[in-house]
């Protein structure tokens, strides 16, 4: 195996690892901060569960990723290190800041960076590129309206409850993460995947078909479970404590929404970010309930994080290609 086939692979399991903490932050503090379970046990369901959420749901966002973005005839090594480069340096700078950002957005502004440069704008696929984009930036809408809708569809069904329907919300979120997990699994590791089975295409020089072999899909579906146990609690603490005090309710609310979401985008092939899904609904829930609960100057910071992760990882990912052709591997 060459040696800049190796580099790739070795960075994209390090974006894959990063994915993992960023997305699992987002399920656990919700977990967490409702008081359902306790850190420890929380993480070990959840990474268990994004193990095996690659097994279960295709292919299709790898497809999506490493064959509908970029032309890959013309993708080089050079352009895969520089798009990983970029946004794996982006997602480590917002786990140290503790913001949630998108690892997403990082990943596709890295892949167009570095292939403007490296190849050209005639090498960028743009009606996948858009599908891409649209993913992203329209279903935080989606979700917020979801988790807004679910939040007053619960308190309605609930209005005559006693105070004990709390414990069965705090129950049901078992169920509920565990197939977010699932989900999320399934969506964000098949991005490392899309860039490794690229990575075999580039060196075979075999374009013809995209196959992902077991081995490929095992550490990746490793890597995010990884990232999952060792999750940052910067983010725990953004998602579950400062929006507004989540209860078990809020909890419960936030993942069904972002569930129902995330099934649909891994079986469409939408490479979706879980770290919007789950903020947006987190957002859409606390609003239902009462508008101004809400921290809005968190969301705002993290709203700007995300538009800001497109041309910031493309910027990087332009300069890491430009050191990588200075300094040859």
């Amino acid at each position: 195996m060459a040696l800049q086939l190796q580099i790739v692979i070795g960075l994209a399991l390090l974006f894959d690892f990063l994915n993992g903490v960023h997305g699992s932050s987002n399920i656990v503090a919700t977990m967490v901060s409702s008081r359902a379970f306790r850190p420890p046990v929380a993480l070990l369901i959840i990474a268990s569960a994004e193990f095996i959420g690659p097994f279960l749901f295709g292919v299709a966002v790898a497809q999506t990723v490493g064959a509908q973005i970029v032309d890959t005839r013309v993708i080089t090594y050079n352009i895969l290190m520089a798009a990983l480069i970029s946004c794996v340096a982006w997602n480590a700078l917002t786990w140290f800041l503790g913001l949630p950002g998108s690892p997403s957005h990082g990943l596709v502004g890295g892949l167009i960076g570095a292939t403007l440069l490296g190849a050209g704008l005639s090498a960028v696929r743009m009606q996948g590129l858009f599908k891409v984009l649209v993913a992203l930036f329209v279903t935080p809408l989606i979700s917020f309206g979801f988790g807004y809708l679910a939040c007053l569809l619960v308190f309605q069904m609930t209005r005559h409850a006693s105070p004990r329907i709390n414990d069965f919300f705090k129950r049901s979120q078992l169920f509920t993460a565990v197939f977010l997990a699932l989900s999320q699994g399934s969506n964000d590791a098949q991005k490392a995947m899309g860039i490794i089975v690229l990575s075999l295409a580039v060196g075979s020089n075999s374009f013809a078909a995209f196959n992902v072999p077991l081995w490929v899909v095992v550490v990746s579906a490793a890597g995010m479970a990884l990232g999952t146990l060792l999750a940052g609690s910067r983010l725990i603490r953004t998602l579950g404590r400062k929006f507004y005090n989540i209860r078990p309710v809020h909890s419960f609310s936030a993942q069904s929404s972002s569930l129902v979401l995330m099934i649909i985008s891994s079986l469409l092939g939408l490479p979706v970010s879980t770290t919007q899904l789950v903020t947006s609904s987190i957002i859409g829930v606390g609003s239902a309930e009462r508008l101004g609960q809400v921290r809005w100057g968190v969301a705002n910071d993290i709203l700007i994080s995300w538009i800001l992760t497109i041309p910031a990882t493309m910027a990087l990912a332009g300069g890491a290609y430009w050191l990588l052709l200075k300094i040859p591997i």
